[in-house]
């Protein structure tokens, strides 16, 4: 639910952009919400008007709670470099990606400007409020949640291996010129990252390549047999982040309450 929130409200912010005027139906300490985005938000998540209606007030809220936070152009800078070598590409590149999936780069730095001050305000406003995680709080989350952890025994892959970045990514797009390898690999012993990896892999598919120092390794998975509970000790780092995501949003959630008691809102139309 919160995923797909987020997703949709990206949605209006591009219709808003696009300057699509319709009448006001809200209003929010002076900040609209008009009867288009009502119905886009309806239409997308299948909910009742009120429903919409409440997404875009907290919508409007976070707006308002934002507004007076400053970024400047030289973090909006490091952060955007961070992520491009997140990605193994340069600025430029990143650049010329983005133009050919029709996103422009002010349009993008103003995306990444925003994603930083809604992280400031939560880093400012709210993380004083969530809970500090404990290995008692993530055992009662584990046995809540222990359906989420099964997984197979062993995962049945072929690995391949290249001496060079750009001979992997040749084999990647063409599938031709290195020999594999078939292997079994024990899900007990995987690496946790390289286990969620081959667990997101479809059978036949192949997995990102991976760096392994003095080569480059991807796997294509073959088959995931069995079944099996992990281990709490195995998924503590994972689930360390579940928690912490889910009292995040609680946090978040509790916060635009409270905020939203002291709002005015007026609704102009019903």
């Amino acid at each position: 639910m919160f995923k797909k929130i987020i997703l949709l409200l990206s949605l209006l912010f591009a219709v808003s952009e696009a300057k699509v005027l319709d009448a006001v139906a809200v209003t929010v300490d002076g900040e609209a919400i008009t009867t288009a985005e009502i119905k886009a938000v309806r239409e997308q998540m299948n909910i009742s008007k009120k429903e919409a209606i409440d997404i875009l007030i907290q919508d409007r809220l976070q707006q308002i709670a934002v507004k007076d936070i400053e970024i400047p152009e030289s973090d909006v800078d490091k952060k955007i470099a961070m992520i491009a070598q997140q990605n193994n590409i340069s600025v430029p590149k990143m650049q010329k990606i983005l133009k050919e999936q029709g996103t422009s780069w002010t349009q993008y730095r103003s995306n990444i400007r925003k994603s930083m001050k809604k992280e400031k305000f939560f880093v400012q406003k709210v993380a004083k409020e969530m809970p500090e995680v404990t290995d008692e709080k993530l055992m009662a989350y584990y046995q809540e949640h222990q359906n989420e952890f099964i997984m197979p025994t062993s995962i049945d892959v072929i690995e391949y291996s290249a001496p060079t970045k750009q001979a992997m990514e040749t084999f990647m797009k063409t599938q031709q010129g290195l020999e594999g390898t078939p292997l079994s690999k024990d899900t007990a012993t995987l690496n946790p990252t390289l286990l969620q990896m081959m667990m997101q892999t479809p059978n036949g598919g192949f997995t990102q390549p991976l760096n392994a120092g003095d080569r480059y390794v991807v796997y294509r998975v073959q088959s995931k047999n069995g079944q099996s509970t992990v281990a709490f000790d195995q998924v503590k780092s994972l689930l360390a982040g579940k928690w912490m995501q889910e009292q995040r949003e609680k946090a978040l959630k509790d916060y635009f309450k409270k905020m939203r008691t002291g709002a005015i809102i007026e609704f102009i139309r019903k």
